[in-house]
C-alpha cells in the first residue's frame, strides 16, 4: 500500500476507536476524520459528491431524511399515542398483556418507519403510561428497544445499516421483505417468550391504576383526523412505492423525498414543525462515514483486504456466511452498527459484487451481514442507534439504564435471536438452494 492509504488507514481507525469511546460527539468525529482524509490527498472533491462507489451516498442520506420528515408530519396526529393507550386497554391495563402488545407495535412501526424514529415516539409515551399504572418503566422500555432493532430487520428502511446494504448490494425493499421477514416473524415470537422470562414474571398488576387508564379517551389524543388520514395515505403510497420498485424503477430515496413533498403539501404545517423531527446530526454523522470509508476504497485498502480474504474463502462460502453472521453479532455489540456496516458493505461487494444475479450461497454473505450486524445491535447500550436514543430518554426522565443493566439482558436476546438464525442461513440458502 502507498504511504497516503496507511495515512488513511490511520485517521479511519483513529476515528473508529474515538468514535466507540463515545468520549465525543461522534458527529463531530466523524466530519474531522472526512477533513483528514480531503487534507491528505486520500480523497478529492468530484470522489465526494459524485462518486458512486467512493462518496457520500445520497441514496442513504435521502432516504433518511425523506423518512424523517413524513414521521415528522406523522406525529402531529398524535397516532403514537393513540396506539400507546389502545394497547394499555386492550391488554386491560395487566402489564405484561401490555407489553406484548406495545413490543408488536414496536417492532411493526419499526419495519414500516425506522427503529430509531418508532423509539422516538413510543418511549415518552410508555414512561406515561407506566407513570399512570406505577410500573417501573425500564422493562418496558429495553423491550421496546430490542423489539425495535428485531423489527427494524425485516425491511430496507427498518434499521439503518439495512439501509447501507441495500444501497450498496442493489438489494430493494421486496428483497428485504422475501428474505428477512419470515425469520424476524420466528424471532419476535420467541421474543415474547423471553420478555417473560426476563421481565414479565415481576411485573405487578395494580387494579386500581388500571382503572384509571380504562378510563382514558384513547381518541382524544388524535389532534387532527383529517391530517392523520391525509398523511396515513401518502404514506401507503410510499410503501407501495417501495414494494413496487421492481416494476417502477424508481429509487427508494426518491420515494421517500416524493414521498415527504406530498406530506408537506397536505398538511400544511409550518417548516419547523416538521424539520424539528429531522436528526440533522444523524445525517451529517453518515455523510463524514462515508467518506471516510470511501477513502479506503478510492485508496485501494479494502479491495486489498478483500482479495485476501477471497483467497483464505476460496468456495468456502457456508463457514464465511455464518462466520459473517456471528462476527458481526459480537462487533456490533461492541460497537454501533452504523459504522460497522459502512465498513464491512464495501468489503463484501468486493467479495461478491452486487446482489443481484448471485447464487444463493453468495448472496448468504449480505443476508448474514444484515440480519447480524442488525441483531447484534440489541447486545449493548451502544450497539444500536436506538439504543442510545432510549437510555438517553430513560435517563432525563429520571430512570437511568446503566450500561451493564442493559448488557444484562441485551446479550441474552442476542444470542438467542443469532443462534436461531444460524439453522435458517444454513438451511435457506446452502441445503435447499
Amino acid at each position: 500500500m502507498s504511504l497516503t492509504a496507511w495515512l488513511a488507514l490511520l485517521v479511519f481507525a483513529t476515528a473508529y476507536v474515538v468514535i466507540v469511546s463515545e468520549k465525543f460527539n461522534r458527529t463531530l468525529v466523524a466530519l474531522l476524520g472526512a477533513a483528514a482524509m480531503v487534507a491528505i490527498g486520500s480523497v478529492r472533491g468530484h470522489e465526494i459528491f459524485f462518486s458512486e462507489e467512493t462518496g457520500i451516498d445520497w441514496n442513504v442520506i435521502f432516504l433518511l431524511f425523506g423518512m424523517m420528515v413524513i414521521v415528522g408530519v406523522l406525529r402531529q396526529t398524535g397516532v403514537f399515542e393513540f396506539l400507546a393507550i389502545w394497547a394499555a386497554q386492550r391488554a386491560r391495563g395487566r402489564p405484561f398483556r401490555m407489553m406484548v402488545l406495545l413490543v408488536l407495535i414496536t417492532a411493526v412501526a419499526s419495519a414500516l418507519l425506522d427503529n430509531v424514529t418508532t423509539v422516538l415516539l413510543i418511549a415518552p409515551v410508555t414512561l406515561l403510561l407506566c407513570d399512570r399504572l406505577a410500573l417501573d418503566p425500564v422493562p418496558f422500555l429495553l423491550a421496546e428497544v430490542m423489539s425495535s432493532n428485531i423489527g427494524g430487520t425485516a425491511t430496507l428502511i427498518g434499521d439503518p445499516p439495512n439501509i447501507i446494504i441495500g444501497s450498496r448490494a442493489g438489494l430493494g425493499f421486496n428483497d428485504f421483505l422475501v428474505h428477512l421477514a419470515p425469520i424476524v416473524v420466528v424471532l419476535l415470537a420467541v421474543f415474547v417468550g423471553l420478555c417473560w422470562l426476563l421481565w414479565g414474571r415481576r411485573l405487578r398488576y395494580n387494579a386500581e391504576h388500571a382503572e384509571a387508564v380504562m378510563r382514558l379517551e384513547a381518541r382524544e389524543t388524535i389532534h387532527d383526523r383529517k391530517l392523520l388520514v391525509r398523511v396515513g395515505i401518502v404514506l401507503v403510497v410510499v410503501l407501495l412505492g417501495f414494494v413496487t420498485h421492481s416494476i417502477t424503477h424508481l429509487e427508494p430515496s426518491l420515494v421517500a423525498l416524493l414521498g415527504a413533498g406530498a406530506a408537506i403539501l397536505v398538511s400544511g404545517l409550518p417548516h419547523h414543525t416538521y424539520l424539528e423531527d429531522v436528526e440533522w446530526e444523524t445525517l451529517l454523522f453518515f455523510a463524514g462515514l462515508f467518506i471516510m470509508v470511501g477513502s479506503l476504497v478510492h485508496q485501494g485498502v479494502i479491495g486489498e483486504l478483500a482479495e485476501t480474504l477471497t483467497d483464505s474463502i476460496g468456495d468456502n462460502y457456508a463457514p464465511a456466511a455464518l462466520g459473517l453472521l456471528g462476527g458481526s453479532a459480537v462487533l456490533s455489540g461492541i460497537v454501533d452498527n452504523i459504522p460497522y456496516v459502512a465498513t464491512m458493505a464495501p468489503l463484501v461487494h468486493e467479495l461478491v459484487g452486487p446482489a443481484a444475479g448471485l447464487p444463493p450461497q453468495q448472496q448468504s454473505l449480505w443476508w448474514s451481514l444484515a440480519l447480524g450486524a442488525d441483531l447484534g445491535g440489541n447486545a449493548t447500550a451502544i450497539g444500536a442507534s436506538a439504543n442510545v436514543v432510549v437510555t438517553g430518554i430513560a435517563k432525563r426522565n429520571g430512570h437511568p439504564i446503566s450500561f451493564w443493566h442493559f448488557t444484562k439482558y441485551g446479550l441474552v436476546v442476542t444470542a438467542v435471536t443469532i443462534v436461531l438464525c444460524v439453522p435458517y442461513v444454513a438451511l435457506r440458502y446452502f441445503v435447499w438452494a
